[in-house]
This record gives structure tokens, C-alpha cells and sequence, in this order.
């Protein structure tokens, strides 16, 4: 990956062709937003013409295949990497990844709407096999509670999705960058990052109350949940770090990750507030400094 990198920052062509060409190519939308963000994140203003191919590359590849995936994880990427350039920390970056969510929700209710349609449709079509015989013991009003709720249901998941495509794609073009200029730099970022106790508060506080203002603010549930996991993953990285564990702990965490993220996305949600609260690195870092009598 460092070779690539490496390939990316020869030159603005190089740039062109990594950016521009994985953004015509469905399955490389995060190699178009990672390098976009490399590049944004050392060139600056000098990067907005490479940033401007790559765009238009993904409004091609928009216009023919009908998936809006790559425009906005470029964009998404690229605002968050225009925030983190200007000096902001990863906790004002991954606070501004919500308002990147909830404007992928926005483009996707309206511009992108056709898709939304027919993705809504399939969701309905599905919905009796998933339930089985329980769906026909439903009555029609809770029927059609249901299927109302294919569309909102729809687009809250895209645009959770794309939030976190955006700050993974951010992630992955800043650990380029470190690898390149500031070797574990990255690193010791990801590790700090830490929410203050107000900040991690008022993340649940809308997360709590959203479910009551119905469907539409239903989306602000996922979209302010995934700083604090992204917290609660920096909180493990800090806490293996600070004890020098073996590497086999975060493979297994993420190798367990995804399939059952239902699971251990709300106990990261969790131990991020709590790491809010009571500061766990800081705490172990002043009980280890307290043990430093020379005999370890």
C-alpha cells in the first residue's frame, strides 16, 4: 500500500490516473476517495484540479450505472479531508461525518431518488419471505406501516453506510500520508482520539431521543453512533498500545467486527462514553508512571 501511496504523490498524472480511474470503477470507489484525500490532505489548493477529474469521473460512472456511491464518498472524503487539513482535530472530523451523513440522506431522498424507488421496492418485495408466516398474521394497517417504512429504512442504511465509507476512505489516505512523511503518525492520531464528556452526552442524548420524532429523524440514530464507535476503536488501539499486547487482539476484534457488528457496534458506542467519563488511557497512563521505579 505504501508503493501505492508512493505512485500517487510522484506526480499530478500519477494522482489523475489513481483518483480519476478507480472512480470509474465500481468496486474501487474507496481507492478513488482514499487518494483523493492523500492528495488534498499534502497538495492543498493544488490538488483541486486532480480532485476535479476525479469527479468528473464519478458523475460518468453515476450517469451509466445508476449508483451514486462513488460521487459522494469522493465528496464526503474530501470535505472531511479539507477539515482535518486545516488543522481541526479527528473529534471535530468525525462530529462533521454526521453532517456528511445527513447530507448523503438529503441528496439521496432528492437527486437520487429514482434509485431509493427502487431499491424501496425490492425492500418490499422481500419483506413477506423475510418474515415468513408471520407477515400474514399482520392486519393491513400494520402491513402498511411496514412498507412505509421501506423508503426512510432505505436511505437511513446508504447514508450510514456512506458516513462511514467517507471517514475510512479519510483514514486510509492520512495513513498514507504518515507512512510517507510522519511514520506513526497516523497511529498516535487514531489512538488520541477521545470525546469529551459534553460531547459524548449530547451524541446520545439525540441518539436517544431521535426514535420519537418519527422516520425521517430516525436517521440521526446510526449517523451520531458512528464517531463514538470510531472512538471506541481508538479507545481498544490506545489501550493495546499502552500494554503492549499482541496484535492478535485487534485482529480478532476485527475479524468479529463485521459479522456480528449488530453486537459490538453498541458496546463501542458504550465503552466510548464511558472512556468519556472516566478516561481509561489517562488512568492507565498515571498508574503506570506511578509504577516507574526503575525495577520494570
Amino acid at each position: 500500500m505504501r508503493a501505492l501511496a508512493d505512485f500517487i504523490m510522484r506526480g499530478r498524472v500519477q494522482a489523475t490516473l489513481v483518483v480519476a480511474g478507480s472512480a470509474a470503477l465500481p468496486l474501487l470507489f474507496w481507492l478513488s476517495a482514499a487518494a483523493g484525500s492523500l492528495v488534498l490532505l499534502r497538495r492543498g489548493s493544488d490538488a483541486l484540479s486532480v480532485l476535479g477529474v476525479g469527479l468528473l469521473s464519478a458523475l460518468v460512472s453515476w450517469y451509466f450505472l445508476k449508483d451514486p456511491t462513488t460521487l459522494l464518498v469522493l465528496l464526503g472524503a474530501s470535505g472531511l479531508a479539507l477539515i482535518l487539513r486545516a488543522g481541526h482535530t479527528w473529534n471535530r472530523v468525525l462530529l462533521c461525518s454526521v453532517a456528511v451523513g445527513l447530507l448523503s440522506a438529503v441528496s439521496l431522498g432528492t437527486v437520487f431518488s429514482s434509485l431509493i424507488e427502487s431499491l424501496a421496492q425490492t425492500f418490499e418485495d422481500v419483506l413477506p419471505l423475510a418474515m415468513g408466516g408471520v407477515y400474514e398474521t399482520l392486519s393491513a394497517d400494520e402491513k402498511a406501516f411496514f412498507t412505509g417504512l421501506a423508503t426512510p429504512l432505505t436511505i437511513i442504511s446508504i447514508a450510514a453506510s456512506l458516513q462511514v465509507f467517507s471517514v475510512l476512505c479519510l483514514m486510509l489516505g492520512r495513513y498514507w500520508q504518515a507512512s510517507l512523511y510522519n511514520p506513526g503518525g497516523f497511529g498516535r492520531e487514531f489512538r488520541a482520539i477521545r470525546f469529551p464528556k459534553n460531547v459524548a452526552l449530547s451524541l446520545l442524548a439525540v441518539m436517544f431521543v431521535a426514535p420519537f420524532f418519527g422516520a425521517q429523524a430516525l436517521i440521526l440514530l446510526p449517523l451520531c453512533s458512528v464517531p463514538l464507535v470510531f472512538a471506541g476503536l481508538a479507545l481498544v488501539h490506545g489501550l493495546v498500545a499502552q500494554k503492549r499486547l499482541a496484535a492478535f487482539w485487534l485482529v480478532g476484534m476485527y475479524v468479529t467486527l463485521l459479522p456480528f457488528m449488530h453486537l459490538l457496534g453498541p458496546l463501542l458506542v458504550v465503552l466510548a462514553i464511558v472512556d468519556s467519563l472516566i478516561d481509561f488511557r489517562g488512568r492507565m497512563a498515571s498508574k503506570d508512571a506511578d509504577n516507574a521505579n526503575g525495577e520494570g
